[in-house]
């Protein structure tokens, strides 16, 4: 498989079609097919499924996609040390991201990275845990955002310390003001993020052997709140996540302190193309600013 190939996949991919392909990479849309057809016939099965609702990947194709991808960003890496040894600053860098690093932390990143870079194009990739490992494995990212506890697939390099807490109604009656024990909610009914949205929470209650009342279990931030506001129960989230979402709600510190450890995570750190390098030190002297930053 050559990698002129490579871009057809990952370009008929996301298009969906081979006239759109054949658009974006300036061929026509036989010559799309016929690279399809003479690829499949040397790899020995088929790679995409055509329907009338546009093309698939098979499942052999999306076998192979991993690699694909690697195969791709191993190319953009060798240009991107080209042009860095040329004096130049350019390439691309995909990040994955999940909700309270895109609303708290991305804006500033952002900003200041282009400032710095300005040829280097930065993609953002934004969904839950399970999204970015899956990115990160992929391919898809170059570097991402996780949770030190939510993998052990990948390494994960702890930066910051975000602590979890209790968000409550505003009558919520506490022993001692600003904070609460474990103790104190261990009977309350939850409105939880879905299993899987936030393992931190969930280690939490399996640290304490805790059991605990959850009627509503749901995916959106938002959500919970609104489910709280209207006194369907209590919950606990990183402090992040809950930063500019409480509206009249209290924010209580638990004691002892639990914390979420946020780190960047990304297959071989040696691999790394050149933009993705200048990402990955901005991040770190970004969040080594920050009041919680793990040394």
């Amino acid at each position: 498989m050559t990698l002129a190939f490579c871009r057809i996949y990952k370009t008929v991919i996301e298009q969906g079609n081979y006239i759109k392909t054949a658009a974006i990479l300036n061929m026509s849309p036989s010559a799309i097919s016929h690279a399809v057809t003479e690829a499949e016939d040397q790899l020995g099965f088929k790679i995409f499924n055509r329907t009338k609702n546009g093309i698939t990947l098979t499942e052999c194709g999306s076998t192979i996609y991993p690699f694909v991808m690697n195969l791709l960003n191993s190319e953009e890496a060798l240009n991107q040390s080209i042009d860095q040894i040329n004096g130049l600053e350019v390439g691309t860098v995909k990040l994955g991201i999940f909700n309270s690093i895109c609303t708290n932390w991305m804006p500033q990143i952002i900003e200041s990275f282009e400032q710095r870079y300005p040829k280097i194009q930065l993609h953002l990739y934004e969904g839950g845990y399970e999204d970015v490992i899956y990115w990160i494995k992929s391919g898809i990212v170059d570097l991402g955002f996780l949770s030190q506890s939510c993998t052990t697939e990948l390494p994960v390099e702890g930066l910051y310390r975000d602590p979890l807490v209790c968000i409550v109604p505003p009558d919520f009656p506490t022993k001692n003001p600003g904070y609460v024990t474990i103790d104190e909610i261990k009977d309350q009914k939850f409105v939880i993020q879905r299993e899987g949205s936030d393992v931190d929470v969930q280690l939490l209650f399996k640290r304490h052997g805790l059991h605990f009342h959850a009627n509503y279990q749901i995916l959106d931030d938002t959500s919970v709140m609104a489910m709280i506001a209207c006194g369907r129960g209590i919950s606990i989230m990183p402090a992040l996540t809950a930063k500019g979402l409480e509206g009249d709600l209290k924010t209580l510190r638990i004691t002892p302190e639990e914390c979420r450890v946020i780190g960047i995570s990304m297959p071989d750190k040696k691999m790394l193309s050149p933009a993705g390098k200048a990402l990955y030190q901005h991040i770190l002297d970004y969040v080594g600013k920050l009041e919680r930053y793990v040394p």
